[in-house]
């Protein structure tokens, strides 16, 4: 009898839940698409790469949630409305922290939705028209990178690998010998403290390369203030990735720093007697 009656309890939940919940419209939402502003200097954003995985959805003002893309979602709306889809990042590539990206455009669309009715949005940003970079993409030979006298790995340009993406890239070749690599942006940049600003960075790594932020002082002096780690990935899995590290707090506690480069460095990784580390389409952008 115990068990009937909580069979009843739930089978009237459930029939609330039908009554009181509308037929609800459906937004399939697909991958991002960056193009480039063409209210900007034709090529000033470089490689159009981006990993904009996931969006925060709002229609007609209300938040429906942050999503990894591609997703469907039922909206309990229909007729006229407003949706706004912001580009979002894992910050830091941490995936638990998920960021509308300042530097590009929201996504709006005003559309008609209708009950059991699919409406498919295509979204499309671009990087604002005011937005800087400093960019090294390795296409020209005098590359912007310098290196440490002390090094014994050395970065060259890859003009021929198989894995390369977007044409020429930065080679590091790690060995049990050539085991140490240290190097920064050769180009001092003034930068704002409290203001955004990230380093972007597509790489494809079977060992960890670390990123800093070199800072330059008023009295002569320089801080590396070291930052994120790119882990090594396994040669059977090893592929392009890009991320998206913030700098703003390292240059707001920059103490006397009155210019900014970006340290690059990497050990050879234990138990490793030959790995390789490959970067492309570095930015800084503010």
């Amino acid at each position: 009898m115990k068990k009937l009656l909580s069979l009843l309890v739930v089978l009237f939940i459930l029939s609330s839940c039908v009554k009181n919940n509308p037929d609800p419209s459906w937004i399939e939402i697909s991958q991002w698409t960056l193009e480039e502003n063409s209210n900007a200097t034709p090529g000033i954003a470089g490689e159009l790469t981006h990993n904009f995985s996931d969006a925060w959805v709002y229609v007609n003002g209300d938040l429906l949630g942050v999503f990894e893309l591609p997703v469907k979602l039922p909206v309990l709306k229909d007729g006229s409305v407003e949706i706004k889809i912001l580009p979002t990042i894992k910050d830091n590539g941490i995936s638990a922290t998920k960021k509308a990206y300042p530097f590009v455009e929201t996504y709006i669309i005003n559309t008609t939705l209708e009950k059991n009715k699919v409406t498919k949005i295509n979204p499309v940003t671009r990087y604002y028209a005011s937005t800087h970079f400093w960019l090294e993409d390795f296409g020209d030979p005098a590359i912007k990178i310098e290196e440490d006298p002390n090094n014994t790995a050395h970065m060259v340009i890859d003009y021929t690998s198989s894995i390369l993406k977007w044409g020429p890239a930065g080679h590091i070749a790690m060995t049990s010998s050539d085991s140490l690599f240290y190097a920064f942006t050769n180009e001092g940049l003034y930068l704002t403290k409290g203001q955004e600003v990230y380093l972007e960075i597509d790489y494809y790594n079977t060992n960890s390369l670390t990123t800093g932020l070199l800072s330059m002082k008023s009295d002569g002096t320089t801080q590396n203030n070291i930052d994120i780690k790119l882990n090594a990935q396994t040669e059977t899995a090893v592929k392009w990735k890009k991320i998206y590290i913030s700098l703003l707090e390292l240059v707001s506690h920059s103490s006397n720093a009155n210019q900014f480069k970006i340290s690059l460095q990497a050990l050879i990784d234990e138990n490793m007697t030959a790995s390789d580390i490959y970067i492309d389409n570095i930015k800084i952008v503010y």
